[in-house]
């Protein structure tokens, strides 16, 4: 067995899984892909050799960049609940690669310029959404403030992490439980576009919250 071969592809991924500039998706697609490489890389040398390793690493990152997470049916009914409790919101609901699902807050309906505490109509949203995390206990929730640009990051990186704490704030008072939610905030490093105008800087500030539902460990 070509132990170097191993670790150098264990290592490739996880380096590239901790890539600071990566979204949110990006990063959790990566921890998986990282994961199932080390498992195929071990299991392609015992197979083949060191052709074996690197095939085997190949084939374990593609599987294990959605192993982390379980589509359900229960996720997918959750999709559907939240998609019509924000239709015509302007709220994005949709399921990424890594298996969760996202929903993308604009900031028209989320938080005011310079605040972090929830606007009136976001409430609704979040009241449904806090039933449905009520109802399916087994998810974790990752809660993502921006910003855009306007400001120093002195400014903008707590106003983003404030907005998130906020968001997470208000589902725990309607019953979730706040161990099952992580927050962060990303300032204005992840704009979706260009601020280079009123109206792209209000798409970029904005509130990204994604639900997972890991798979299951496997029994021993």
């Amino acid at each position: 067995m070509n132990k170097k071969l191993i670790v150098g592809a264990v290592a490739a991924t996880f380096i590239f899984s901790g890539c600071a500039s990566m979204t949110e998706t990006q990063k959790g697609t990566a921890k998986g892909a990282a994961i199932g490489a080390g498992a195929g890389a071990v299991v392609g040398a015992v197979a083949g050799g060191g052709k074996g390793a690197v095939i085997g690493a190949a084939v374990g990152a593609a599987a294990g960049g959605v192993a982390g997470n379980v589509w359900s049916k229960r996720m997918q009914e959750q999709k559907a609940e939240m998609e019509k409790a924000t239709a015509g919101t302007g709220v994005a609901v949709t399921q990424t690669a890594d298996n969760r699902l996202k929903l993308d807050i604009p900031s028209d309906i989320s938080f005011d310029v310079g605040r972090a505490d929830v606007k009136s109509n976001f409430r609704p949203v979040l009241d449904t959404f806090a039933k449905s995390l009520v109802s399916n206990p087994a998810t974790t929730v990752t809660i993502i403030g921006h910003t855009d640009s306007t400001g120093t990051d002195a400014i903008n990186n707590p106003l983003s992490l404030n907005r998130a704490a906020s968001t997470r704030d208000y589902l725990a008072a309607k019953g979730v439980p706040a161990s099952r939610i992580t927050i962060d905030g990303r300032g204005s490093r992840e704009p979706l576009v260009a601020n280079d105008t009123a109206a792209n800087r209000a798409k970029n500030r904005r509130v990204e919250i994604f639900v997972a539902e890991p798979a299951p460990a496997a029994a021993n």
